[in-house]
């Protein structure tokens, strides 16, 4: 099987391919307009316990990022992030975030080589994967980073083990489908990721320190791992000191897993407005 090519069709216009990284084979959903050349890419990245199609969701059409980014002419990789999806055999613990940089860059390395993405690569990460965007963000190589569901305080509760069973919020915030749907959205989360997630308030400064992009913060009106009262939300701009622009949205009528409920389009247009507007700052520059 050659690098990047797509191995399977998951749904009219998405694709599953998988990527080498050093020999660490990942794997992703992979969507791209039908008729023109993708105006930039997305890279997007799931939080633990998910997998790529947590962008892809199928309990209705509104949900699907892949669905509503390719109407907007943008290719969507949807990464399983290391120790998902094909990668799982190979690193069954999963990778502690420094690892996961490091593959994930080689892995889009592969990707880019195979596949016109158009302006540029823009990150789109949700919780655990929010903390990878930003990680990755200090290279200048991407044009803009929005993260969902990733803050840098713990909500008061945020320790209590379960927390891990009512993270969605109120249900009816999601489609009736949505949990007879799941399977292909949910995986089991590797303990390596797990076991640095204490640390990530202090992790969370130093990559911010480290971004010269634009940047969008995004939070559920009913966020429950991290704390989105107005004074925490008012420090973060700070913490971005390098990057050219910080914002800070508040998605109303949202749980946690934005992405998979009934906000998705509006969230998901919200995102896109911002890699727009990056697009055209890049156009000015």
């Amino acid at each position: 099987m050659s690098r990047g090519e797509a191995v399977r069709v998951v749904s009219p216009g998405v694709h599953r391919i998988l990527l080498d990284a050093n020999g660490i084979t990942l794997s992703a959903l992979f969507s791209t307009p039908a008729l023109d050349l993708p105006r930039a890419t997305i890279v997007a990245l799931h939080g633990a316990g998910m997998s790529g199609a947590y962008f892809h969701g199928l309990a209705h059409p509104d949900v699907s990022l892949l669905t509503t980014a390719t109407r907007m002419g943008y290719a969507v990789l949807a990464l399983d992030r290391p120790g998902y999806g094909a990668s799982a055999e190979q690193l069954p613990d999963g990778q502690l975030l420094a690892g996961q940089v490091e593959t994930v860059r080689t892995a889009l390395a592969d990707f880019t080589a195979h596949h016109d993405i158009g302006a540029g690569l823009f990150l789109l990460g949700h919780s655990f994967g929010g903390k990878l965007a930003l990680a990755l963000a200090g290279d200048d190589e991407f044009g803009g980073v929005e993260v969902s569901g990733c803050g840098h305080r713990f909500a008061p509760l945020a320790a209590d083990a379960k927390l891990w069973k009512r993270n969605w919020g109120d249900l009816q915030l999601y489609p009736p489908q949505t949990f007879r749907q799941a399977g292909s959205a949910v995986d089991t989360p590797p303990p390596l990721e797990l076991a640095e997630a204490l640390g990530w308030p202090a992790a969370f400064a130093e990559a911010a320190a480290r971004i010269r992009i634009p940047v969008r913060l995004s939070f559920a009106e009913q966020e429950r791992w991290w704390r989105t009262d107005a004074a925490t939300l008012d420090e973060l701009p700070a913490l971005f000191a390098s990057a050219p622009r910080v914002s800070v949205a508040r998605i109303p009528h949202a749980g946690h897993n934005i992405s998979l409920g009934w906000a998705a389009r509006a969230y998901h247009a919200g995102a896109l407005a911002f890699f727009e507007t990056c697009l055209l700052d890049r156009a000015a520059a």
